[in-house]
């Protein structure tokens, strides 16, 4: 299932790059769906480029007919992501807590000028989920949850990517009227 999300933000380009790269964390009370976000690896092997190990915990209601294999703890993953500030780019993959060899989950972001002081945050992802093999997934149910998975993930991610980017921006305004006070 494709991801895809473009969100303008009223800000240039390099330093929402740099605030989305590296305070990622102080974003937390912008995020609805999200209960922390915690960085676990940091390095930096060449100039411009940036590897981070984030981990992500959501909250979310989930639906009755997956209940039965979705738990709420479950509702965190792992954020690879590479970041590089030649290309104003980000790859990044998601690991994710529940079903970690079922779920497949990449894309990239990029950053790209809209004007002097605004920018355009360009999400694109894949989803792939198969409840094959799941414990609690009946075989003959398995083609017919894993749709209903995949949407329950994909409806849970898209709005954080996006949010993210409006908590990002509201961040940045709040930033900009305490230096300016």
């Amino acid at each position: 299932m494709k991801m895809h999300a473009d969100s303008r933000i009223a800000f240039t380009r390099e330093l929402v790059f740099k605030t989305y790269r590296d305070r990622l964390p102080l974003l937390v009370p912008h995020l609805p769906n999200i209960q922390k976000i915690e960085v676990l690896e940091r390095e930096e092997p060449s100039p411009g480029r940036t590897r981070i190990l984030n981990l992500w915990k959501a909250q979310g209601e989930i639906p009755k007919v997956a209940q039965g294999v979705i738990k709420p703890e479950m509702l965190a993953w792992l954020d690879h992501a590479r970041w590089d500030e030649n290309e104003w780019t980000c790859e990044w993959r998601v690991e994710t807590k529940m079903f970690t060899e079922n779920v497949s989950c990449r894309g990239k972001n990029r950053f790209v000028t809209a004007g002097e002081d605004a920018m355009i945050l360009e999400l694109r992802g894949d989803l792939d989920v198969d409840l094959k093999g799941i414990p609690g997934v009946p075989r003959f149910l398995a083609g017919k949850v894993a749709p209903v998975v995949e949407k329950f993930i994909v409806a849970m991610l898209t709005p954080n990517l996006t949010s993210v980017s409006a908590g990002l921006e509201r961040f940045l305004e709040a930033e900009k009227r305490a230096s300016s006070s």
